[in-house]
């Protein structure tokens, strides 16, 4: 009796606690629409439900993640009301203390979006990526606060408040096990270093300590030791001894050398023969009987990966395999050729050019739809986009189809190449130059070259109308002409010119094309009224002709038009004048580039370049002063005048201070530069550089002993900021000159816009 009394009551109070709903109805609720959330409920109008389901129903709800607080309501008349405190929008987030200015690390760190809902977790996993990201830096014991403060309009502003810890500062770096190698050697692999005497120089090391590559420094120890043939090498991680008083560690390395491996054969194993053994040998660096070396044979799999996929296997594999012999020390080097299939292209499809044809892209590609695949030809299809300089970057994904086919997905990225040319310098002699000129290398997107030119400066003038297209017809031949008028003045002479210009041009192969141009010009002088022009001067001031033929080759196999980061440069041209006009000599120019990105050295986008340039001029009847060469400025050697630096003559009038400037018949000139990336987000560089040129001339050629000086060797170094505009490539160079000379024309400051770099 007792037990059915219990069971009664209990069946009552469930019964006490049920509703008939007879409506539903929401309040206060925005971001999620009425029918979703009917949708969510586990019930509908008619049932009856208890606190139990209105309980779970909440639940689901706050797992939305839009509310603060949900509660409900039942009136007597079976209403039941989902009431809702939404989550205030976040509407401005600040960061200080910390990169308040760098905008990406509200993307990649903090991860909350304006207008995006409150949230309390999100907020702290926000806040626990910062302190990871400065601990990145090797930053301890920083500390960040959140601020929160309710706007007028409802909404919240988030301040991230970031206190940076302090630097530890590796004061002492010991390895222990070390004999087979120098461990002097580690530092130029490791990121981790021992602080050294005035660290705080450039180039030496500051010993901070880089947390997230500790991680990977002892992969780099081991990696070198295996390049040295130590197979068995163990390197543990490293041991970090901090004092936290003033934030110093000692770290130290556990290594177990073990012994050198030399390389008892190399056997190649084709899963399914595809190409003669012979040929993947030679393309293998590794040597029998020599020490093993992980490079080399990374690198050799890498070539013979693309000896095979050259012949259509897109997809193949190389396997290594590396058989030990610990007791004679040898290992014998398996390269296992996994093939595959034969792919095919069925489809090229090109993206983000929204300004040039998809045609002019298409043309400098080297596969199209129903070509075989040839990895050469992919790699060889990327750097010639990147030749264009149409673009700020491209990229050819290759999208599987199956086994036999893919398609290749082209995407670029469209750079100005309609701009404004901006040039100019500043001397102290000569001041500020500047110099304009409008063109565009992409005109309507055809590829097509149109330039119409206005340069001026206090030194020059240049007029002129061209117009070039490198692929006529989309062929491999090339036409060009131009039309000008310009006055140059060379520190002591104004030389005015009109003329024209018109060639052909044709592509040989994929790096090597080849131009022959014709040009009329009609030139004369403007000297000073008062010079008194007697004697040689006459000689270098007679007005003339010229016409002329140019015959010109070039080889170029670089990866970008402006920013090239392999590959190299060879041109050379001959012009011969003396073709019905006053002019009569024969000119030669040959400029050589070459390109080296040394983000595997530095672990940064780091770029050396090399240009040099040798111009010669032979005179066979008559070589007028403006056709000799002047050597100074940006292109020759930086730190002096355009134009200043060149052999001279004791002017006739003894009422002249300065020697005439006549020009010579060879010069050379060679640069290095270092490029570094500085603001990589807004495209800005900065580069380094030294220059070092040479310019002469015989006295012989003129039939005088008129020379003052006839050799002269001047360099140049500094830095200058490099910076890829909106409106195209800038160049701010700040030199000082080497070798300075009394006499010598210097310039502190150049600048050109619209040039590669």
């Amino acid at each position: 009796m007792k037990k059915f009394l219990a069971l009664f009551l209990t069946l009552l109070a469930v019964n006490s606690f049920a509703y008939t709903i007879k409506s539903i109805k929401y309040e206060g609720m925005v971001n999620m629409s009425e029918s979703v959330a009917l949708r969510m409920l586990k019930f509908e109008v008619g049932d009856s439900v208890d606190e139990k389901m209105l309980d779970e129903s909440i639940k689901a709800y706050y797992k939305q993640g839009y509310f603060e607080d949900i509660w409900t309501t039942m009136d007597n008349d079976g209403v039941l009301t989902f009431h809702f405190k939404e989550k205030p929008l976040i509407s401005k987030i600040e960061l200080k203390g910390y990169k308040e200015n760098d905008s990406g690390i509200k993307e990649s760190v903090i991860q909350i979006k304006v207008g995006s809902l409150y949230d309390e977790k999100k907020i702290e996993a926000a806040k626990k990526r910062i302190i990871e990201m400065i601990s990145q830096d090797g930053k301890i014991d920083s500390v960040v606060e959140i601020q929160k403060e309710l706007l007028e309009n409802g909404s919240y502003k988030i301040t991230f408040l970031v206190n940076e810890g302090e630097e530890i500062i590796i004061e002492e770096l010991l390895y222990s096990g070390v004999s087979g190698l120098d461990s002097d050697d580690f530092n130029d692999m490791i990121a981790n270093k021992e602080r050294e005497f005035m660290g705080w120089f450039w180039g030496r090391n500051d010993g901070k300590m880089r947390v997230g590559d500790l991680a990977y420094d002892p992969l780099r120890i081991r990696d070198l030791y295996m390049q040295h043939g130590y197979l068995d090498i163990d390197v543990k991680e490293p041991f970090a001894k901090v004092n936290f008083d003033n934030y110093t560690a000692e770290m130290s390395y556990q290594i177990q050398e073990g012994e050198v491996y030399n390389v008892s054969a190399i056997t190649i194993d084709q899963q399914k023969h595809v190409i003669d053994e012979e040929k993947i040998r030679e393309l293998i660096k590794l040597e029998v009987g020599k020490a093993f070396n992980v490079e080399t044979f990374r690198n050799d799999s890498q070539r013979i990966k693309t000896l095979i996929a050259d012949q259509s296997y897109a997809f193949v594999q190389i396997v290594p395999d590396l058989k030990k012999d610990k007791e004679k020390r040898e290992v014998e080097v398996v390269f296992k050729i996994m093939p595959g299939e034969r792919v095919k292209i069925r489809n090229v499809i090109i993206s983000g050019n929204n300004r040039t044809l998809d045609r002019i892209i298409r043309r400098e590609l080297y596969l199209g739809p129903g070509d075989m695949y040839s990895l050469t030809d992919l790699s060889d299809s990327r750097n010639a986009l990147g030749r264009l300089g149409f673009f700020e970057g491209n990229t050819i994904e290759e999208k599987r189809v199956d086994n036999k086919t893919m398609d290749l997905i082209v995407k670029v990225k469209e750079a100005p190449t309609g701009n404004i040319q901006l040039g100019g310098g500043y001397g102290s002699y000569g001041g500020l130059l500047v110099s304009v000129a409008v063109d565009d290398r992409n005109v309507w997107g055809s590829g097509i070259n149109v330039g119409v030119k206005a340069e001026r400066s206090s030194l020059t003038s240049n007029y002129s109308f061209s117009l070039s297209n490198p692929r006529l017809n989309d062929s491999d031949f090339s036409g060009n002409f131009s039309l000008y008028t310009s006055d140059y003045e060379y520190n002591d002479y104004t030389v005015m010119s009109d003329g024209l210009t018109l060639g052909v041009g044709h592509r040989f192969t994929r790096y090597i094309s080849g131009h022959i141009g014709y040009g009329f010009s009609a030139n004369s002088y403007e000297i000073e009224e008062d010079a008194n022009l007697s004697g040689i001067d006459e000689y270098f001031f007679e007005d003339y002709s010229k016409s002329s033929v140019t015959v010109s080759a070039k080889f170029d196999n670089t990866d970008d038009f402006y920013l090239p980061r392999k590959g190299f440069m060879l041109s050379q041209s001959f012009e011969y004048a003396g073709l019905g006009a006053d002019s009569d000599f024969l000119k030669s120019r040959t400029n050589f580039s070459a390109y080296k990105g040394l983000e595997d050295w530095f672990g940064f986008d780091v770029i050396a370049r090399y240009k040099a340039r040798v111009y010669y001029v032979k005179e066979t009847g008559y070589l007028p002063v403006a056709e000799r060469f002047y050597m100074g400025g940006i292109g020759s050697v930086r730190g002096y005048e355009s134009y200043s630096l060149a052999p001279t003559i004791e002017d006739s009038d003894p009422a002249e201070t300065e020697d005439r400037r006549i020009g010579g018949e060879l010069t050379a000139s060679n640069s290095f530069e270092l490029s570094f990336p500085l603001v990589p987000k807004a495209k800005m560089r900065l580069v380094t550089y030294l220059d070092w040129g040479y310019i002469g001339a015989s006295g012989d050629s003129l039939g005088s002993e008129a020379y003052l000086s006839n050799d002269i060797s001047r360099g140049g170094f500094g830095a200058g900021l490099e910076w890829f505009s909106p409106v195209g490539p800038i160049q701010l160079m700040f030199s000082k000159p080497l070798g300075e000379e009394e006499g010598d024309k210097t310039a502190v400051f150049e600048f050109t816009m619209g040039q590669r770099f």
